[in-house]
């Protein structure tokens, strides 16, 4: 058996305090979180704090090779545009070289699973030489604006989609964003069969509600540059979260994505749906788009809301590390227990990709990995050096 103890455990929920050990057996299942003088002598003290394996609900793992293209603060329109218009991969050894990086990286900073958005099929190859390591929930995104091509439009996803599924790793077909994705599309998605979660970009700027209030503002702008017929967007009198959340009415968990201009009504509107919902927050690619971040205390004291932490891509981001993302909120909301932000990186997250059966606790029979975080870091535990 391996027996851990540390300045303070956190198994998923709570903080256990400096006098417990983490017992595992050789495949690093837990067997117990128990006394620390029911281990005897037999154990490895290691500094800081014991947390599950984090969770990334979002990240654009595909989009590695572009870090530092796109400059900060230019708004989410202006930013689509750049990535639109620079995202063509470079050849095949760099594109593959950034995105092993970007996994490793992730994997030794804590991250046990991802919640991964794709375009294309560029991924499969290092999920699934990682997959031992990373459990890897990829989500193929089908956009596609013009009503009267929403069926070429899931057509092309679902041939993404197969790829994944065919080398035999986790994935669902996914709308990219209300302001991407028609109403015949919605409602093609909204009838695919066993899709696993939904995961959707939500509210991420403040245009996006105006084009759904009004039919005015910078998408407008956006839609002409690419010439696209967007006729069918937008103009709905509310805000884009209660305009679309109806399309989704089969029970599906649904995942939201940054949430940064959502309101208290908005999120009334998600949870009065039949299904689950829960809201993932990316503080450091929030402040690098839109330099604003969620309100995280609405969304804290509305009863129903389960919040969850992602990191999105290198292209509006510095890292793709959950520690930097909770170090970033921790300064701008002091006042919120470091305790409730770790579940919303472990056993919430476990739960959004519904794998909280193995991951996110430290709970008998669950393999979620170790994290030891110490001062201004985290770091995966290599169990095996350690009892080497």
């Amino acid at each position: 058996m391996i027996k851990i103890t540390a300045d303070d455990i956190f198994d998923g929920r709570k903080f256990h305090g400096p006098d417990r050990a983490l017992v595992l057996d050789e495949h690093a299942t837990v067997s117990a979180l128990v006394p620390r003088s029911w281990v005897g002598e037999d154990f490895v003290k290691v500094d800081g704090i014991l947390c599950p394996g984090f969770i990334n609900t979002h990240c654009h793992l595909e989009l590695s090779h572009m870090k530092g293209s796109v400059p900060e603060g230019t708004g989410l329109p202006a930013f689509l545009t750049a990535v639109m218009e620079n995202r063509t991969p470079p050849a095949a050894d760099v594109l593959h070289s950034a995105i092993d990086a970007a996994a490793e990286a992730m994997r030794q900073e804590g991250t046990v699973a991802v919640g991964d958005i794709a375009n294309t099929a560029a991924t499969v190859p290092v999920k699934r030489r990682t997959a031992h390591q990373t459990e890897w929930h990829t989500f193929v995104e089908c956009m596609g604006v013009a009503d009267a091509f929403a069926p070429q439009r899931l057509e092309h996803s679902m041939a993404v989609l197969a790829q994944f599924r065919q080398a035999q790793l986790p994935a669902a077909l996914v709308p990219h964003a209300p302001y991407s994705v028609s109403p015949t599309l919605f409602r093609l998605i909204n009838g695919l069969k066993s899709n696993g979660t939904i995961s959707i970009h939500n509210q991420e700027s403040a245009a996006e509600n105006e084009l759904f209030r009004h039919k005015t503002g910078p998408f407008l702008q956006f839609y002409r540059h690419f010439n696209m017929d967007a006729s069918s967007i937008g103009g709905t009198g509310s805000n884009s979260l209660p305009a679309y959340i109806p399309y989704f009415d089969q029970g599906q968990t649904m995942l939201l994505v940054h949430n940064t201009f959502t309101t208290r009504q908005d999120v009334e509107a998600a949870l009065a749906r039949e299904g689950e919902t829960y809201w993932c927050i990316c503080p450091n690619a929030n402040l690098y788009i839109e330099g604003m971040l969620p309100d995280v205390d609405m969304l804290l004291e509305t009863p129903g809301v389960n919040i969850t932490l992602g990191t999105d891509s290198l292209a509006s981001n510095h890292q793709l590390s959950i520690w930097r993302e909770i170090e970033t909120l921790r300064k701008k909301f002091p006042h919120i227990p470091l305790e409730t932000m770790l579940q919303w990186a472990t056993l919430n997250g476990a739960m959004a990709l519904g794998i909280a059966d193995r991951l996110g606790s430290f709970e008998k029979g669950k393999t979620p990995g170790v994290v030891q975080i110490t001062g201004n870091t985290s770091r995966i535990l290599d169990l095996k050096s350690l009892f080497a």
